[in-house]
C-alpha cells in the first residue's frame, strides 16, 4: 500500500485519502505498511507536513512496528544466487 518516495508523492488531496482510509480500516481490519524510509523521511511521499504527520499518528496508534533492517529482495536474490 506504501510507495517509496522515489516512486509517488502525494498531494494533499491524494493525502487526505490515504488519511481516510486509513481511517476506516483501522476499525474493520489491520493494516500493514512497508516503507525503507523513517518516519522523518515520509514527508517525501506525503509532502504536507500536517498531514504526514496525521497519517504516522494514524498508523502508530495502537500499531506494532517491526523493523527487520535489512532488504527483503536482497536476501530473496542471495538466496537464488546460492541455491544456483
Amino acid at each position: 500500500m506504501w510507495a517509496d518516495a522515489d516512486w509517488i508523492q502525494l498531494d494533499r488531496r491524494g493525502a487526505e485519502l490515504l488519511f481516510q482510509v486509513l481511517t476506516e480500516r483501522e476499525e474493520k481490519s489491520a493494516v500493514a505498511i512497508a516503507s525503507k524510509e523513517p518516519f522523518s523521511g515520509w514527508t517525501k511521499t506525503v509532502t504536507d507536513p500536517s498531514l504526514c504527520a496525521a497519517v504516522v499518528d494514524r498508523l502508530t496508534f495502537n500499531g506494532q512496528i517491526i523493523e527487520t533492517g535489512h532488504s527483503c529482495r536482497l536476501a530473496h536474490a542471495r538466496r537464488a544466487k546460492a541455491s544456483n
